[in-house]
């Protein structure tokens, strides 16, 4: 079986850090970790993480060394997260969140998953992401928050999830 290849930006590795957001970002870690999921970091993530506080840097040093691969930022994702832009997805100072969004496209991850409610895990905003990427002939991406993708405590038989926190 085929598993699902996940795009993680920025968000996600901070979120360790979060009370609010924690234990979901610590839940995905943990299935990257054993297998669940592939992961897929980018070089943008390395960048952004250089300005982080130390604690964020330790966690993203264990998101590292459990990722799949490593996402590089080519003219072909520049290009398409220009397009978001051009087309006022993002505006100009939100650059490198349309950035993660190409990269994720252009490498062909099954999902980018982010904290990031305002610009990215946004109904309307995937809407345009993917409009675009259609128009420019790239598949679909989808695009969720950590706990929407993964569970924490103990699961119940069948589909349904019971949340322990």
């Amino acid at each position: 079986m085929k598993k699902t290849r996940i795009y993680v930006d920025t968000s996600v590795i901070g979120g360790c850090c979060d009370p609010e957001f924690q234990v979901w970002s610590h839940a995905l870690s943990q299935r990257f970790s054993i297998r669940v999921f592939l992961s897929a970091v980018s070089v943008l993530i390395d960048a952004e993480i250089e300005e982080a506080p130390d604690e964020v840097k330790s966690v993203y040093a264990e998101f590292r060394g459990c990722a799949d691969e490593t996402i590089e930022l080519t003219a072909e994702a520049i290009e398409l997260a220009d397009a978001y832009l051009n087309h006022s997805i993002l505006t100009e100072n939100f650059r490198d969140d349309a950035r993660h969004i190409a990269m994720a496209t252009v490498a062909g991850a099954d999902l980018l998953v982010s904290w990031n409610f305002r610009h990215i895990v946004r109904f309307e905003k995937v809407q345009g992401f993917n409009a675009v990427n259609i128009g420019m002939g790239y598949k679909p991406i989808s695009i969720y928050s950590p706990r929407e993708v993964t569970t924490y405590g103990r699961e119940r038989s069948g589909d349904s999830q019971k949340d322990q926190g």
